[in-house]
């Protein structure tokens, strides 16, 4: 199904649109219902070009001339019997206006018309393809009404009868079926087509009425094509019937090509005449003026006979304004030829013998459109003059007739002209963002804070180091009763095992063998971790500090108490309850860990010494308690590898600077003492 609406606003004229918008305002205003009925439809749907306009009214049409002239329609004709008006509207635009009608037919010929509606109405027309109408009303634009299956006709390019006694009861429709197919290329559908040579055989045609001859002959004229319909209608002998003098011998066949000829190239250039005007004359050149007088009697729109009339006079004006010297320069011959009526223009272009005229007109046709092509809408566009400007259209036509006239040839001429419609050029746009450092910049600060928290570090260690600092004898009272503490449970887990009868020395040589397996060596890094704990937010950077290597492990029955303990105990506790544990300084292996209390540092378990040292290792931590995050946990071999992640609890609330790695294995190292030599007792601190 074809879109309607897309076909309105695209396959008519400019000119037609704005007269279908003019008569809808004025039956609006009346409270009348419009359609776009017949040939509009039917070359709308067909594709053909849409010649003129037919519109049917649920009301008495003629009741709506002075309103009509009033939108700026001229009447040019009207038929009281059908209730029609034939209107011209600015552009050449034909319209007729009719009623919707019923008919009867008490006899052939004799038709009886009755208001009805509107499909009613499209019963009682010719063929199947005539018999569609288009809504024009608002809430209804553009919907087809097709009751007679037209649109398939249509597609097979078929006339169709919409009553088997249509050429009985209106013989002129066999006029009109040769017409329709000399001008459309179709042919009458075989039912059609039987009754059609019963009724030009029967002789149907003898009732047809004077007003339809003069309707028909009217026609002819208005064909795009006059002559082949006129040949047409003479090989059926219809012609005889039309008009007895009237034939195409009679008509100037050299002009009419030449007519349309110069009718084609006017509309390429946008100039829509009507050639029925010009065509009349040259169609009826040989006959003599009583039968020209005869056949302008016949038409049923007087207003096309004043028109054919006036066209003479009309043409002379023309001629000579484009040749005075008003026009005498281009763009002035092009807008009087763009502005005139286009019969006239379409006359002197095909008729006038001045040189002078002709060569304006070759102008016209050629030379002056292709200055459009020379319109610089790149530089336009460089100097932000572009369409959204309100001026952009009159701009481009001045622009236009400068160029054609040869006033702008330089680029620099161009640039002068364009300057004052062109706007000021945007202010920059306003950067809400902060601008990035330099990437010099960005290091420099990183470096500059980086000095700043190892100056903080080494003023820490200092402050770590004072002995009078008595916060650092709560410390170390608190150390050595942890130390106590786990030494009382040490010497509990040596008599449980001399109870069991268990051997020593045995027992010594069996933890030295997975120990070796389960402490990594310096020169080897662990194959797998055993238990991550979670990341703690990042506090401040140090380097990686090595932390210094501590006495053989103690008892396995120490080592399994002492883990029990380091599970529940704070992380300053655990650290030297594991210390304590193992009675064997432990070689611990420093991770490069960045924060304090976030990474733990990895301890490797060496060969058991003769004697444990309890080593002292502090762990100094934020107000809130936090989870250590041990980068690599060790296996402690009493508990079956198995790593126990250690809860860091900060034992002061007061805000302090954390203690780097670093300085803390410095302590360590300090204390402990070194592989192969013996333990050195560490001296307490206020004791």
């Amino acid at each position: 199904m074809a879109d309607y609406i897309y076909l309105l606003e695209n396959r008519l004229s400019t000119a037609q649109k704005n007269a279908l918008t003019a008569v809808r305002e004025v039956l609006k205003a009346k409270g009348l219902t419009l359609f776009l009925v017949g040939g509009a439809v039917r070359d709308l749907t067909s594709g053909s070009p849409v010649r003129d306009l037919d519109v049917a009214v649920q009301g008495n049409a003629l009741k709506l001339k002075k309103d009509l002239e009033l939108a700026g329609a001229v009447v040019t004709g009207s038929v009281d019997a059908t209730q029609s008006l034939f209107l011209r509207f600015p552009g050449g635009v034909r319209m007729e206006i009719g009623s919707t009608l019923s008919v009867t037919y008490p006899k052939p010929g004799k038709p009886v018309y009755t208001p009805a509606t509107i499909l009613e109405d499209l019963r009682r027309r010719d063929f199947t393809a005539n018999a569609m109408a288009l809504s024009l009303n608002d809430g209804s634009y553009g919907l087809l009404m097709d009751p007679l299956n037209g649109v398939a006709d249509i597609e097979n390019r078929e006339l169709r009868l919409v009553s088997n006694y249509g050429f009985i009861e209106e013989p002129v429709r066999m006029i009109r079926a040769v017409r329709f197919s000399a001008r459309l290329g179709w042919t009458l559908e075989e039912k059609t087509q039987t009754r059609y040579e019963t009724g030009k055989s029967e002789g149907y045609i003898s009732a047809i009425q004077d007003a339809q001859k003069g309707y028909e002959a009217e026609e002819i004229a208005h064909e795009e094509d006059p002559l082949r319909v006129m040949r047409r209608l003479e090989s059926e002998g219809w012609m005889q019937v039309i008009a007895p003098a009237w034939s195409s011998s009679k008509a100037n066949v050299a002009e009419l090509d030449k007519v349309r000829e110069v009718q084609t190239q006017l509309q390429m250039q946008g100039i829509h005449p009507d050639p029925a005007t010009v065509n009349f004359p040259l169609l009826t050149a040989k006959l003599n003026a009583k039968e020209v007088a005869d056949l302008k009697k016949s038409f049923p729109r007087p207003g096309f006979v004043e028109e054919i009339d006036a066209l003479e006079a009309e043409a002379k004006a023309f001629a000579t304004e484009l040749g005075g010297k008003a026009a005498a320069k281009p763009s002035a011959a092009y807008k009087l030829i763009s502005s005139a009526k286009p019969e006239a223009v379409l006359s002197v272009a095909y008729g006038s013998k001045s040189a002078a005229l002709q060569a304006k007109f070759k102008s016209f046709f050629g030379e002056w459109p292709a200055v459009k092509n020379a319109i610089p809408y790149a530089l336009m566009q460089e100097m932000r003059i572009t369409p959204e400007l309100p001026v952009y259209t009159e701009l481009v036509e001045k622009l236009f007739f400068e160029l054609m006239d040869g006033n702008l040839g330089t680029t620099e001429e161009l640039k002068a002209f364009l300057e004052p419609y062109s706007p000021p050029a945007p202010p920059p746009p306003v950067h809400l963002r902060r601008p990035r450092a330099t990437r010099k910049d960005a290091k420099g600060a990183k470096a500059k804070a980086k000095r700043e928290a190892e100056a903080a570090d080494d003023d820490d260690d200092d402050d770590d180091d004072d002995p009078s600092d008595p916060s650092d004898e709560d410390e170390a009272e608190a150390e050595d009763e942890d130390l106590n503490e786990v030494a009382e449970l040490s010497l509990g887990g040596r008599r449980r095992r001399d109870e069991m009868d268990l051997d020593e020395d045995d027992g010594g040589d069996e933890d030295e063998k997975p120990a070796k397996k389960s402490a990594p060596s310096e020169e080897e890094p662990e194959d797998e971790p055993v238990a991550k704990s979670k990341p703690a937010p990042r506090a401040s950077t140090s380097a990686p500090a090595p932390v210094a290597k501590v006495a053989p492990a103690p008892p396995p029955a120490a080592v399994k108490v002492a883990a029990k303990v380091v599970a529940k105990a704070p992380a300053k506790v655990a650290a030297k309850v594991v210390a304590v544990a193992k009675a064997a300084p432990v070689k611990a292996k420093a991770a490069p860990v960045k924060v304090v209390a976030k990474k733990a540092v990895p301890a490797k378990t060496v060969k058991k010494s003769s004697a444990p040292t309890p080593v002292k290792a502090k762990v100094v931590a934020k107000a809130a308690p936090v989870k250590a995050v041990a980068k690599k946990a060790v296996p402690a071999k009493a508990v079956k590898k198995v790593a126990v992640p250690v809860k860091v609890a900060a034992k002061k609330a007061v805000a302090k600077k954390a203690v780097p790695v670093k300085a803390v294995a410095k302590k360590v190292a300090a204390k402990a003492p070194v592989k192969g030599k013996a333990p050195v007792k560490v001296a307490k601190k206020g004791r």
